[in-house]
């Protein structure tokens, strides 16, 4: 179902429980979809599963022994060329 926003503020409970019974509620603001209010339910099934970025890096093939040194060895702060005005 579709809500505009004054209305989704004012009947929120009724939003909320909307998304229990009939899936996702669609907020829109002057007429554009703006979000969208799904059930908890549907969230946790929606992000289970989905790798974290560090979860995705680690993933990946081996690093090898040159990479590691690379990134232990560089400094730990920006270095920045002086400019000089």
């Amino acid at each position: 179902m579709n809500w505009a926003l004054r209305d989704a503020k004012n009947r929120f409970s009724e939003v909320v429980q909307r998304t229990k019974t009939e899936g996702p509620q669609e907020v829109t603001v002057r007429g554009k979809r703006a979000a969208v209010i799904v059930s908890a339910e549907e969230y946790d099934r929606l992000v289970s599963g989905t790798p974290s970025f560090v979860d995705h890096l680690l993933a990946g093939p081996p690093w090898d022994d040159e990479l590691v040194d690379a990134i232990n060895d560089r400094p730990k702060w920006p270095v920045r060329p002086d400019v000089k005005f």
